[in-house]
């Protein structure tokens, strides 16, 4: 079983960045293609990044474009999702999965979820 712990999450005024970390204790990560999904009050769960086992291919949610880069660290096993010039609507938990290639990044459909980060951006 698959354990995803996020971290990074916090509080930030709108134009601020933020960091997210999704990493697993004692499984790697590199057989997985990991997501970040975020969830906002009273909103469905919506796909942010998707990133491929190996790092090579990454696709952005339309909300994330321009303005999120996410990334992995083999050495690391983590997966980070830097998130730049928030915005209000951006606040929500944020949560990373795992799951194959073409069903996590094509489908959004994901094997294993973590617990979730809070991301409140607010003045």
């Amino acid at each position: 079983q698959l354990q995803l712990v996020e971290s990074g999450g916090g509080l930030v005024q709108p134009g601020g960045s933020l960091r997210l970390s999704c990493t697993a204790s004692g499984v790697t990560l590199d057989a997985y293609a990991i997501a970040w999904f975020r969830q906002a009050p009273g909103k469905e769960r919506e796909g942010v990044s998707c990133i491929s086992n190996s790092g090579g291919m990454t696709n952005y949610g339309d909300s994330a474009k321009g303005r999120f880069t996410i990334s992995r660290d083999h050495a690391k096993n983590t997966v980070y999702l830097e998130m730049n010039n928030l915005k209000p609507e951006d606040t929500g938990v944020y949560y990373c999965a795992a799951g194959p290639l073409f069903k996590l990044c094509t489908t959004w459909g994901y094997d294993y979820l973590g617990q979730g980060t809070q991301v409140t951006v607010s003045s």
